[in-house]
């Protein structure tokens, strides 16, 4: 096992259960931070990127997930040049069945999708999760996806 691995921290809420109802913040980043998905016009106020043929695809893999789970949707998101951010809401309302996702299982099948359509691995292995607890977390999380592009060279993923 490499070292990378060895000195990860487990971030996941311990005994939770992540098929459970609610709003999961989501971030998947690119293999090797590679600006691949959309170039964003540093110094003007710019809310949306300019998709690349990757981020086109990407964003229509998000707009697909509701599609795809009947219990799941992404209820905000930002396809960034090297990463994307989304408001991932699983509503089950039964508790756990062998038929509701996990946010592992969500994030598994979103990358295999948009590696088979570009017939490229573009992820890292993992992703970072974040159970939204109340309404200001939730609100701050939007916020945040929201101005992310405005704010793109002050991000922790900017690459030039």
């Amino acid at each position: 096992m490499s070292d990378e691995y060895k000195s990860r921290k487990n971030i996941r809420l311990r005994d939770y259960d992540y098929s459970q109802a609610g709003y999961y913040y989501v971030t998947i980043c690119v293999k090797g931070m590679r600006n691949i998905l959309c170039t964003i016009n540093v110094g003007t106020n710019c809310v949306r990127p300019l998709l690349s043929k990757y981020g086109i695809i990407v964003e229509n893999e998000i707009l697909q997930l509701s599609s795809i789970y009947d219990d799941v949707g992404v209820v905000k998101h930002i396809v960034m040049p090297n990463h994307i951010h989304m408001i991932v809401a699983i509503e089950n309302d039964g508790g756990r069945t062998q038929f509701v996702p996990t946010i592992s299982r969500i994030v598994k099948q979103f990358k295999g999708s948009i590696t088979k359509k570009l017939v490229e691995a573009i992820w890292q292995p993992r992703f970072y999760d974040r159970v939204i607890r109340d309404e200001a977390e939730f609100q701050n999380v939007w916020r945040y996806i929201d101005e992310n592009p405005l704010k793109w060279v002050d991000d922790e993923y900017y690459r030039t």
